[in-house]
This record gives C-alpha cells, sequence and structure tokens, in this order.
C-alpha cells in the first residue's frame, strides 16, 4: 500500500513493514487484535508524514549542536537535537542532530503504539528499536558484533521495570561514516533517540592511530554529509592485540562517562574478534549467547 510514497507490507511472521525513501522500519506489535490494528493505522499515518517534516528542516539537523542554540521546530526533529545537544555540552564534541535520526523516528512511531490493550511494541528502523512495554512484559534481544559474520554475540531481556526503552548500534562498517574503527558498539539507554546519539559517539571514541586505519574526508564519499571534511573511517586492515585494547579502552572511558550522567544504561564494544561491555551496575549486564 502507498501513502505519498511511503509503502507498507505485512511480512510472513506477523510483523509490519513501513518504508518511505531512507526510511525503513520493521514493527512487531503484541496484544488485542483489534487494538493492534488500530494501533498500526494510527503508526500509518504518522509514519507518512515523517520523511517530509524531516526533509523541510534539513539544513538546521546538519548544523551542529551547541549551547542555547535554535531548536527544530518538528517533533521528530526537536527530539534529534535535544538527544545529541547533552554530548556537545558536556564534552564539547562535534555533533549534528542527524546522530540521533533512526532512533527519533522510532521512537516516534512507537508511541503511536503505546496504548491500552497492548502488551508490548517494539519498532526497528535499521537496528535503532525503540521499545513499549506493559508490566510483566519482556523483549529479548540479539546483538550482533561483526556485521561481516551477523552471529548473535550477546543477548540481553529488556523488561518494563527496566531503565532502558531504545537499544542502537553504530561503527564503521554501518550505514552512516563513523570517526572511530569500532566494528560495532550497541547501546541501552532510555529511550531509542538517545541510543542512537550515544551509540555514534561512542563508537567515535573506539579509535586508535595506527597505519592499518584507513580514512578520507567525509564530503569526498558524501557529497551531503553532515561530517564535511572531516575524516571517516574507510578501512581498518588487521590491529594488534595492544592496538585493539587501545582503542577499547578509549571506548570504555567514555562510555564510563555517558553511563555517570545517565545517558547510558550500558555498551557492548566490539573490534576484530574482541567485545567489551560497559555496564550501570544497576542494569543487567548483556548475557554471551
Amino acid at each position: 500500500m502507498n501513502a505519498g510514497g511511503a509503502v507498507r507490507a505485512r511480512l510472513a511472521d506477523g510483523r509490519w513493514h513501513f518504508q518511505h525513501g531512507p526510511i525503513d522500519l520493521v514493527i512487531g506489535v503484541d496484544g488485542d487484535p483489534v487494538v493492534a490494528g488500530a494501533a498500526l493505522e494510527s503508526a500509518w499515518v504518522r509514519f507518512a508524514g515523517v520523511l517530509g517534516e524531516l526533509v523541510g528542516e534539513l539544513a538546521l539537523l546538519r548544523t551542529p549542536c551547541v549551547s542555547r542554540a535554535t531548536l527544530p521546530h518538528g517533533v521528530v526533529a526537536r527530539r534529534m537535537a535535544q538527544a545529541c545537544r547533552p554530548f556537545a555540552e558536556r564534552f564539547g564534541l562535534f555533533v549534528t542532530p542527524m546522530a540521533a535520526v533512526a532512533g527519533s523516528v522510532a521512537q516516534e512511531i512507537v508511541a503511536c503504539l503505546a496504548r491500552d490493550g497492548i502488551r508490548r511494541a517494539w519498532v526497528n528502523n535499521g537496528g535503532d528499536i525503540a521499545l513499549w512495554l506493559t508490566p510483566g512484559a519482556t523483549l529479548d534481544i540479539g546483538v550482533v558484533a561483526d556485521v561481516d559474520a551477523p552471529e548473535i554475540g550477546a543477548t540481553v531481556r529488556v523488561g518494563h521495570g527496566d531503565a532502558p526503552r531504545g537499544i542502537a548500534t553504530s561503527g564503521w562498517r554501518g550505514r552512516s561514516f563513523s570517526l572511530g574503527i569500532a566494528d560495532a558498539v550497541t547501546v541501552l539507554a532510555p529511550s531509542a533517540a538517545m541510543a542512537d546519539a550515544a551509540a555514534t559517539m561512542i563508537a567515535n571514541a573506539v579509535d586508535v592511530d595506527h597505519p592499518a586505519v584507513r580514512r578520507a574526508p567525509a564530503s569526498g564519499l558524501r557529497d551531503d554529509s553532515d561530517l564535511g571534511e572531516r575524516l571517516v573511517t574507510v578501512a581498518v586492515g588487521a590491529l594488534s592485540p595492544a592496538a585493539v585494547q587501545a582503542a577499547l579502552d578509549r571506548g570504555e572511558r567514555f562510555a564510563r562517562r555517558c553511563i555517570a550522567l545517565g545517558l547510558v544504561a550500558q555498551a557492548m564494544l566490539s573490534l576484530q574478534g574482541r567485545s567489551r561491555i560497559v555496564a550501570d551496575h544497576r542494569t543487567e549486564a548483556l548475557a554471551p549467547a
């Protein structure tokens, strides 16, 4: 079915696929069938307008976040900016609201599903996931440490009483450019928007100077990149164990600072076959699969 360029289809396992331009969602809903049908229809109506709203404010969304900067007008765009601003304000890092776009869209759509009669719902936007859970409901989520060998490397069970409502993954092999060398950084955070922003920034921090790392200006790879002339990772050759450890150490230090500020509940950092889990002591850590 098509609505202004947006399309949707029901998958064989009962989940739904919504797609509009670069936005590609897989949606799961458990609950009363009549309520679920109405919730999905509401989500579909909202989804059809999201891309146009973001395009309308794209210039501002590609502008670096700074203190007291003008916030976007749209609900999703404003959420993107608010999720990214702590990394500019608290750490002095370069970040634009685009670092939280996938998680913010997932969060907007899952809100349409959050209603009486729905036991649990989730929206997966290319690996950035927003959750809705009622008392007693849980969701098991698998984490892939290496996109070239997509096997579940760890699992986490999120329940209604747990803090995280968002999960996101970033790294130099992903859909977006990275300043770091992590194969994957998966983050659990209070919201999908914050998880998306934090995964991006922690993945940037997993880094080391090494001849095996090749970088290029982002603008030379994609002329509309919000990273401009900043060097992004385009290849990572074999690293020594010491170099892998140094990169993971840098990422872990930054992740712990994020946890201390309440931005993140936990993170799993992976690089060349080695993984490290950094967790808030109040949160059940990711478990090996």
